[in-house]
């Protein structure tokens, strides 16, 4: 009787794609097979290795055909694992493997086995008989998992039962090392090795296909000398390796990696206890404690690897208490994920956002954190950890479900890409094809897109959960959360601010209490974004000052509606912040007088200067508004203070960058002075008045906190000379007494005036005039290099800065007066550097910095503003460039000057922002260190990057100072 022939579409609706060539091979077989070919995740995949299989060893193939349970699971085998489906074809023998399949085995079991396969056997021989007997193990377990009917209930016993089945392979291979030792036997028999599980190997989650983290411990037993004992503990953990991994007739089993061991690949491969114990307690770092957390005995001497487990275990739950230790373990996180290449970023199962990292992270540094103190949360494994943080009331109960089963579905999608070829992989695929097997093969989702949908819900699942559940139960502590049955004690809640970085997580949590009680909108609104909240003031130089910050601007701003819109819809402007908050004490002083300022967050364009234009339209409002003087210099001061945090927001948010801001602090400056010299004017004085910018005001290079350089200038139009001095002498004490201001100092210094502290505080343009051509210094001609006519009558700024030229831009300059400078500029090393400052780190006078680069373009500019005219510019970075145009410096020396310039400038207006105090000294504490790195915009746990940066740069700078400005074969000593 002739066979019906099966239609395309019936093969369609199993499962196939390839459906003529696959219909004409399926005619070869027995047609009661063809309906389970609906249980392979790739239908066509399955009937070509069946049919390879049949080729090769057709009567085993045939007696396994023959039971229809054991077809069915061979087939759905082979439609889930090529890479098995070769095994088969080198091994036909072992596909009786198959024929039953019951509960995975215990780990001894496996290894008695596995010892029996290898008994009397050695080299080689040894080493395929393993591999072969374990793939035979790994066969079962897959055809276990894919018969299960709840796939992601079955993980767990998978990912254990591929961990005791690994274990057991290293006892083999340890069994057959210590048989091929050149040692002798009694020796041999006297060291004790022990095998750690590390990672997913000592979590018991290991993959299919899985590097097995490890480390070796040895000891001898007393009968030999201890470095006897490591010695061959040593060959035997090598030959151990090389058993499982070297090149045989079966391919290797996996990678055994030991670099989990203290140093790493550059430290000892075995050491001893003490050893280890010697280097945890002294050279650790945080990320080792983090790893020991799944250290467990995996093979070898389960008494010294008890012993092992007992030495570490108090050593890895009281690391959570180092300072900067949560930090150091993020900052290892994020390293991680930066090592992800770009176009692996959305499709890592494991290591990406979203992914299978995200979630041990998390538990991980809950278990560090709240194990110091409660025994039951120590759990190696995530999913056992989950549940045992919910059942200490760490976590809600809802959330610790749902992030198991998101577990699980990753680690499933996980399981079934290594199974597809046997190799390592957490990629997902790129094509629909592909995905449409992975689908059918996790046994839960029959097309791509619904895997793509479920695949997307759980990594925007899992990307909260840091905040879910580390941030928000510490709000339980304080507040009553609804729905939520998580309650954190004062003191659980104390101990996990403590380890995000508060130092004072008592006063941290008074501070959320106030924030989130009662039942106003805005608590209501703060519950919800004050966990989100700590996360980012964690991440911050100073949490506890962010936070402390944040509940004053909350005060001052009580329910005004914009400031509560701000943070409910702008995560954005949430975000800036927290991180401008929990960086800058300046800031905060500020904020705490312009609490509005938040507002300004939300778009950089209200971050940029503003023009002077702009500015002084409002000052001239500012003043016609106010009634009387002092009104109108208050206003005036709160104008500058306004602006000035507007440029602090700037620069910290890198909507600023370091030139504009010099241009925009200026422009504050210049403003501000223009509106109380029109306060402190009489109407008819009878002169011309005018404030002339020198040093880093005149270049228009001002940072946070430097002092104004100034000089003041009259000119006598209708009163006697006597009188019109008395009238500027006036103004000036007028200036100096509206713009004192002690929240925001607004020091104007004229010590670069004619004769210094000993000259006249203001002066006639004539008598500028006369002084300049019959006394003028080569130091007063540079420092005029830098005068610029800021404030005041018009005509007499252009007449000085006229004059100004006159003196500053000399046709020629003589050898004597470059030999002065030279010598001025020695001095001033060896005596205005304050005493006991080193050098390398003084960002205004030490070597490479700031000085250094503004002396060496004065002297350009001396020498030749006269034939270059672009060198005829108050701005340092201007001449620098001009010079470099003018090919009076080559473009990779101008390049070291600008580069040191700029860091001593944007380190000296960091240190300003991070601690409200001038200081022109690198700090050397690290705490301070790192505050600044962190506003100059380095990552987290920066300080010693930002310190090997700023010396680094400010030391080729003054190799290049020192060959141009003194000249190769000289230095600052020899003048």
């Amino acid at each position: 009787m002739t066979r019906p022939r099966i239609t395309l579409t019936e093969l369609a609706r199993l499962g196939f794609v390839e459906l003529e060539s696959s219909r004409n091979l399926l005619e070869s077989f027995s047609p009661d097979l063809v309906r389970f070919f609906a249980s392979a995740a790739d239908a066509d995949q399955a009937l070509r290795l069946l049919d390879r299989v049949r080729d090769r060893a057709p009567t085993e193939l045939d007696a396994l055909l023959a039971d229809e349970r054991s077809a069915h699971r061979l087939i759905r085998l082979f439609g889930a694992s090529e890479g098995l489906g070769e095994f088969f074809l080198r091994r036909p023998a072992e596909l009786a493997a198959v024929e039953e399949v019951a509960q995975p085995w215990t780990q001894a079991a496996y290894t008695a086995d596995l010892l029996t396969g290898i008994r009397s056997l050695t080299g080689d021989d040894a080493r395929v008989a393993l591999r072969v007997r374990y793939r035979r193990h790994l066969a079962r377990i897959t055809a276990w998992d894919l018969e299960h009917p709840d796939p992601l209930e079955a993980v767990s016993t998978v990912t254990a039962a591929l961990s005791d089945l690994a274990g057991a392979a290293l006892d083999a291979a340890l069994n057959c090392a210590r048989r091929e030792m050149p040692y002798p036997p009694d020796e041999v028999a006297a060291t004790r090795l022990a095998i750690i599980g590390m990672g997913k190997a000592g979590a018991r989650e290991l993959n299919y296909v899985s590097d097995v983290d490890v480390i070796f411990v040895g000891e001898g037993d007393g009968t030999i000398a201890p470095e006897r004992a490591l010695e061959i503990a040593t060959r035997l953990a090598m030959v151990t390796m090389r058993g499982l991994t070297e090149l045989a007739a079966e391919p290797l089993l996996w990678e055994v990696d030991a670099n989990l061991r203290p140093e790493g690949k550059d430290g000892a491969l075995v050491r001893t206890l003490q050893s280890h114990g010697a280097y945890y307690d002294r050279w650790a770092k945080s990320w080792e404690f983090q790893a020991l957390l799944k250290a467990r005995p995996l093979a070898g001497d389960p008494d010294l690897g008890a012993r092992y487990v007992a030495l570490v275990e108090p050593l890895v739950f009281s690391s959570a208490s180092r300072e900067g230790f949560v930090e150091s373990v993020q900052a290892m996180r994020e390293r991680v994920t930066a090592h992800i290449p770009a176009d692996e970023v959305d499709l890592q199962v494991k290591l990406g956002p979203g992914g299978l990292r995200d979630i041990e992270f998390t538990i991980q540094l809950l278990q560090l954190v709240h194990g110091q103190f409660d025994e039951s949360v120590r759990a190696r494994d995530t999913l056992t950890a989950l549940s045992t943080l919910a059942s200490g009331g760490y976590i809600g109960r809802d959330e610790s479900a749902e992030f198991a089963r998101d577990y699980r579905l990753l680690r499933l999608f996980e399981h079934r890409l290594q199974l597809s070829r046997l190799r390592r992989t957490h990629l997902m695929p790129r094509d629909e094809a592909d995905r449409r097997v992975l689908a059918r093969a996790s046994g839960l989702f029959g097309t791509a897109r619904e895997l793509t949908d479920a695949w997307q819900r759980t990594k925007l699942a899992v990307r909260s959960l840091h905040e879910r559940l580390f941030y928000r139960p510490l709000l339980s502590a304080v507040a009553a959360l609804p729905a939520e049955e998580v309650a954190l004690s004062s003191e659980q809640a104390t101990a996990r601010l403590a380890a995000i970085g508060f130092r004072d997580p008592a006063g941290a949590l008074r501070h959320i209490g106030a924030l989130t009680t009662g039942v106003s909108r805005r608590a209501t609104i703060q519950r919800t974004l004050l966990p989100v909240m700590l996360q980012w003031f964690a991440d911050g130089a100073d949490p506890d000052q962010g936070l402390l910050a944040f509940r004053r601007l909350s005060d001052d701003l009580g329910e005004a509606h914009w400031f509560l819109r701000t943070l409910r819809d702008s995560s954005g402007a949430a975000h800036r912040l927290t991180n401008v908050l929990s960086s800058s004490h300046f800031a905060v002083a500020l904020f705490e007088r312009i609490p509005d300022a938040v507002a300004w967050l939300e778009h950089d364009e209200d971050l940029q200067p503003r023009p002077l234009g702009t500015l002084l339209e409002e000052v001239r409002a500012t003043v016609a508004r106010h009634p009387t003087v002092d009104a109108a210099a208050g206003a005036l001061r709160t104008l500058r203070r306004r602006e000035v945090l507007r440029l602090a927001l700037g620069s910290m948010l890198d909507a600023v960058p370091i030139e504009a801001l010099g241009v925009g602090l200026s422009d504050i400056a210049t403003a501000t002075l223009t509106g109380i010299l029109t306060l402190v004017r009489e109407p008819d004085d009878g002169i011309e008045f005018g404030i002339i910018g020198m040093g880093r005001y005149g270049g228009q290079e001002l940072g946070f906190g430097s002092d104004l350089d100034v000089m003041y200038v009259y000119r006598a139009r209708s009163v006697e000379p006597e009188k019109a001095q008395v009238a500027a002498e006036r103004i000036v004490k007028g200036l100096r007494a509206l713009t004192e201001d002690l929240r925001l100092p607004f020091d104007l210094d004229p010590g670069l005036r004619p004769e210094g502290k000993t000259g006249a505080i203001v002066r006639s343009l004539d008598s500028y005039r006369a002084y300049y051509e019959r006394w003028s210094l080569t130091w007063e001609a540079q420092a005029l290099l830098r005068a610029r006519g800021t404030v005041g009558d018009e005509a007499l700024l252009s007449d000085f800065e006229a004059l100004a030229d006159e003196v500053r831009h000399p046709s020629a300059i003589g050898e004597h007066a470059v030999r002065e400078i030279k010598r001025i500029k020695a001095r001033v090393e060896a005596e205005r550097l304050p005493q006991g400052a080193d050098p390398s780190r003084h960002l205004k006078l030490g070597r490479g910095s700031l000085s250094d680069v503004e002396w060496f373009v004065q002297l350009l500019q001396l020498q030749h503003a006269a034939s270059t005219p672009a060198l005829k510019t108050t701005s340092t970075l201007g001449a620098l460039a001009a010079a470099e145009d003018a090919g009076l410096v080559s473009t990779a020396d101008a390049g070291r000057l600008r580069a040191a310039w700029l860091m001593a400038s944007r380190a000296r207006s960091a240190m300003t922002l991070w601690n409200a105090k001038t200081s022109d000294v690198l700090p050397t504490e690290r705490r301070q260190l790192e505050g600044v790195a962190r506003i100059m915009g380095y990552p987290p746990g920066s300080a010693s990057q930002l310190e090997h940066d700023y010396l680094g740069v400010t030391r080729r700078a003054r190799q290049v100072f020192d060959r141009l400005f003194y000249g190769t074969a000289e230095s600052a000593h020899d003048h």
